[in-house]
Order: C-alpha cells, then sequence, then structure tokens
C-alpha cells in the first residue's frame, strides 16, 4: 500500500451505496460530483478510536474551512473488516454525530478489499486521499495535518 504525498490520476468512486448531506439514499457519486477544485475523501470505519479520536475532527476543521474555498468533500465507509458493526446505518448516524452534511458513502469489500482501498492504493482507516483540480491525487494517508493544509490555502506561512 502506498501512502504520502505522490502523483498518481485519480480513479472514478466504484463505491455502491451513497447517502447525500441530509441522509437520504442517492446515487453512486462520481468526482465530477465533488465539484471542480479541490476534493478530500475520507475513509473511516465506525469501529476505529482513531477515526473518531482524529481523522473526524480534523475533517470537521477542513469542511468548516475549505469549504468557502470551493473544496469538494466526501465519506467513505472502507469495510475490510467488521462488517456487522461497520453497516450502512453507521453512515446517517456518523454523520449526525460529527454534523457533516457531505455525502458518506459505504464501500464493502468485494473479492479481498473495499474499492476504495484498492484503487486508491489506502493502507486502513483513519485515511485521507487530496485530489488536486487536475485530476491527481497529490496526498493519500492517514494523518492530513488539517492546520497546515488550512493554512496553506489561506496562504499564510508556515513552518514544516
Amino acid at each position: 500500500m502506498t501512502s504520502g504525498i505522490y502523483q498518481q490520476k485519480a480513479p472514478e468512486l466504484r463505491v455502491p451505496y451513497w447517502i447525500d448531506g441530509q441522509g437520504q439514499e442517492r446515487s453512486p457519486l462520481k468526482l465530477s460530483g465533488l465539484g471542480e477544485g479541490y476534493k478530500i475523501i475520507y475513509c473511516f470505519q465506525s469501529w476505529c478510536p482513531g477515526c473518531h479520536s482524529r481523522g473526524f475532527p480534523a475533517l470537521q476543521k477542513l469542511v468548516k474551512v475549505l469549504s468557502k474555498f470551493g473544496f469538494g468533500f466526501a465519506v467513505v465507509q472502507t469495510v475490510f473488516e467488521g462488517e456487522a458493526q461497520n453497516t450502512v446505518e453507521q453512515l446517517a448516524e456518523m454523520q449526525s454525530k460529527y454534523n457533516l452534511p457531505i455525502d458518506f458513502g459505504h464501500d464493502p469489500a468485494n473479492g479481498r478489499y473495499p474499492s476504495v482501498m484498492e484503487d486508491y492504493r489506502t493502507g486502513g482507516t483513519p485515511w485521507f486521499i487530496l485530489i488536486d483540480p487536475k485530476g491527481d491525487v497529490v496526498f493519500n494517508d492517514f494523518d492530513l495535518n488539517a492546520d497546515t493544509l488550512i493554512n496553506v490555502v489561506q496562504g499564510r506561512e508556515i513552518n514544516l
């Protein structure tokens, strides 16, 4: 599995089940449905402690600030284990718990791994994928530093 910052053309989403920002079932989401700007896909499992302690709080911050800059967001439950706990019903629960009125998808394993894990070569959860406006994956890893990305987008100087 690959992680970190790298260039790869973003594969089209093949996640079979989605709910919209109001928790209603919707047709499968395509990358174009996230707009023409930057896109962030957040992958989680409902039983993942790191998803709740780090991933969702970072996503909340990113959505609150970067939506104003044209970023598109989607959340995908990548069910590579724990099928009985990581269910479709968890989508609306997580959406409500974290007050995230954005599209949530359920991506069960079809074979060995869910489609997002196969296509984007992710390594587990929580996981962030950042796609630039040209359609290149420019970040693909466990830990996206929300404050650093926000500062870069807002044109603030950062010290790495």
